[in-house]
């Protein structure tokens, strides 16, 4: 490969990973979800356990339209996944705004713009990584979907600004209209390499190269049939599923637990807060396990992030944990700790079972981050209706992630044996 042809290459790596990173800034409205709930007019009647199920179902739904998205994306294009994505965003943040009702959001927010950000979401981070070597799948990854995390830092100081200003139906369809124009948009900047396409970095490292039959080497790249017979896909998903789950609870609640524990009234500063840990701890943890690994890295994000749920649970009124600079320096440390999984596991996907199966194969694992959502935030909100408090959600949270530390020490990557014709 020329020189000249490395630095386009280059070029293109890069307008595809910034491209990505825009649509998930557009995409991460999701997280916003506690400021748009606690924006809810008392005269709806919702119920704690009402305001938790759009959000709910959004993780959901995102997680499973995740596997068609993905397929989409490997064998069609990123940039028609990500179309889907945006125009499905827009439909249903519009339908949304025409309702007061719980089943409304949930068809509206939970369903169609749930679908829209697992379609977009699963078309920006494979074209990106396509483009750059191996060495750093971390950092680019962790580029990509910082998008997401710190979408909230913007989006939720805008959403309160709008629903005081217009009302929260007026401020729904405002933000419905602007991300569909955002997400189609940069989707027609999203291009993979052709296919094939070795990056010169990694071009000496061949699959099976020299590998003989009967040999023990690994395999480089899986379908997903052949990534469901491998344990360590299981492995991850139920890690993955621990992690998710804890942070995301933490973000659907984080605004009542502000004014229920400490009587605060910070919903969009901590939002803010733990979106900036959220966006950048994706960056960080990516940088950090292209260094030292991702078992290693997922170890120590579960355990940091099993004290500082245990930490919020302490924060009372009146008590130095509850202040407000505390608060918010928690935020950011749980937002960090979560994001990590959104960097680690791509990455360890892409690891264990190679690129050229990518989109489909992180969508079967990303159903974890679905699943552990929708069960701990759903189960937050309903276990604080009938106990009022959020402690039993705490330390469930607590000793799920304390779990998945214990399962990270035994995880490796899948081996194949070498037959015939391979």
């Amino acid at each position: 490969m020329s020189e000249a042809q490395i630095v386009t290459d280059k070029n293109h790596g890069w307008r595809v990973t910034f491209a990505g990173m825009g649509i998930n800034l557009a995409l991460g409205i999701l997280y916003t979800w506690s400021v748009i709930s606690k924006g809810i007019p008392d005269a709806w009647a919702w119920s704690e356990a009402d305001k938790s199920l759009p959000y709910s179902i959004a993780c959901l739904i995102f997680s499973i339209v995740m596997v068609p998205g993905g397929r989409i994306q490997d064998r069609t294009s990123p940039r028609l996944a990500a179309t889907i994505g945006g125009i499905l965003v827009g439909i249903g943040m519009v339908i949304a705004s025409f309702t007061t009702s719980p089943i409304g959001f949930v068809l509206g927010f939970g369903v169609l713009a749930g679908a829209g950000i697992g379609f977009g979401y699963a078309a920006a981070t494979p074209p990106a990584v396509k483009w750059f070597p191996s060495a750093k799948t971390g950092l680019i990854t962790g580029i990509v979907v910082s998008g997401f995390g710190l979408a909230s830092v913007y989006a939720a100081p805008l959403a309160r600004g709008l629903t005081n200003a217009l009302g929260i139906q007026k401020m729904v369809l405002i933000l419905g209209i602007g991300f569909f124009v955002v997400v189609v948009g940069l989707a027609q900047l999203l291009r993979a390499p052709k296919r094939g396409f070795v990056h010169p970095e990694d071009a000496a490292i061949k699959a099976n190269s020299g590998a003989k039959k009967g040999d023990t080497v690994k395999k480089v790249e899986f379908t997903p049939k052949e990534m469901l017979k491998t344990w360590q896909f299981y492995v991850l998903w139920f890690m993955y599923a621990c992690g998710a789950g804890a942070g995301l609870m933490v973000i659907a609640k984080l605004a009542a637990i502000a004014k229920i524990q400490a009587n605060l009234e910070l919903g969009f500063i901590l939002v803010a807060s733990l979106a900036i840990g959220n966006g950048g701890g994706r960056i960080l943890a990516g940088i950090i396990s292209d260094k030292i690994g991702r078992k290693r890295t997922m170890l120590i994000c579960f355990l940091l992030q099993a004290g500082f749920i245990i930490l919020l649970s302490l924060a009372k009124q009146d008590t130095f944990l509850a202040t407000i600079p505390v608060m918010i320096i928690l935020s950011a440390l749980i937002g960090a700790n979560y994001g990590a999984n959104l960097s680690l596991f791509p990455s360890a996907t892409k690891d264990f079972y190679g690129i050229e199966h990518f989109g489909t194969n992180y969508g079967l694992v990303f159903t974890a981050w679905g699943v552990g959502g929708f069960m701990l935030s759903l189960l937050a909100g309903r276990l604080y209706d009938v106990h009022q408090t959020f402690a039993f959600a705490y330390y469930g949270a607590a000793v799920l992630l304390l779990l998945a530390a214990v399962v990270s020490l035994f995880l490796k990557g899948p081996r194949h044996t070498v037959v015939h014709g391979e």
